[in-house]
């Protein structure tokens, strides 16, 4: 149990897809016991914090997502979180100064290249752009540059020190990892906990993509982490995935048991496309 004094952590970026919705039917599957907790496709983990608010439940995880920028945006808060609320203060400040301002200060951050080994400097302005953008999306173009229009928001909450302390706490014993999902799934063994929650595979042929890196996930994507959770199963891991409710994916992971949820889409280009869909827990 957590110290009730004690804040518990939750997402610090808007994510497309985002669990928060679904944590009571993903809790239903975590196993009474297990060793470490392992989660290739961590987006704005969701899950991943609500387990580490329960000790008893999580001692040690591997994280890791495709996304380079957005690995380094953990590594962050785990390790210099103190100098990213100072830098993310600072956007804060700039930003509300005047309305009038905002759109220029907005599109000349996403302009603006950091140098790469100032992880501090890149961190805080990802977080200021999910904070300020269009709908909180995190979408980059085919080069890797972001390309999410600014958001119309009133007083967006740039920086949450109380929060990101409690994410630091949360990653304090957390590996996070780029690359690969394969890459670093495959040292899960029996009595571990892997959950999967992958780019989802379109609805119909007309449903939107929206790009978080430049690299494609698509079927051959989708049928090689069907093919890893098949693996990992067989080595007595315990495994979880969600995904769309789909006829490809319900062949892809046909003698697995899966159910049908429901979860609110409010994060899409066009607002026709916006509210429940079902969505699958695969096992």
């Amino acid at each position: 149990m957590t110290d009730e004094a004690t804040p518990v952590a939750h997402p610090f970026l808007k994510w497309l897809g985002g669990k928060a919705q679904l944590l009571d039917e993903l809790s239903k599957h975590v196993p009474t016991t297990f060793g470490r907790y392992y989660e290739p496709f961590l987006g704005g983990g969701a899950f991943f914090f609500h387990l580490a608010a329960r000790p008893a439940w999580l001692t040690s995880a591997v994280l890791g997502d495709q996304n380079g920028d957005l690995v380094d945006t953990y590594k962050v808060i785990r390790d210099d979180v103190d100098p990213l609320i100072r830098s993310l203060r600072r956007y804060e400040r700039l930003y509300d100064t005047t309305h009038r301002n905002r759109k220029r200060i907005y599109y000349a951050t996403r302009a603006r290249k950091i140098a790469t080994s100032n992880n501090v400097g890149r961190a805080a302005r990802i977080i200021f752009l999910n904070r300020t953008g269009f709908n909180g999306a995190y979408r980059v173009n085919l080069s890797g540059g972001f390309n999410v229009p600014m958001g119309r928001y009133a007083n967006p909450t740039i920086c949450d020190p109380e929060n990101l302390r409690a994410c630091a706490r949360a990653l304090r014993h957390a590996r996070i990892l780029h690359g690969d999902f394969e890459d670093f799934s495959l040292g899960a063994s029996r009595g571990d906990f892997w959950y999967a929650d992958p780019p989802y595979v379109p609805r119909s042929a007309s449903s939107d993509f929206t790009a978080y890196t430049k690299e494609p996930f698509g079927p051959a994507e989708q049928e090689r982490l069907a093919r890893l959770a098949a693996r990992l199963k067989k080595k007595g891991v315990h495994v979880l995935l969600s995904n769309s409710s789909t006829p490809f994916v319900r062949k892809l992971y046909k003698g697995f048991s899966m159910r049908r949820v429901q979860a609110r889409r409010n994060i899409n280009s066009r607002a026709d496309r916006r509210g429940h869909i079902d969505e699958l827990l695969i096992w």
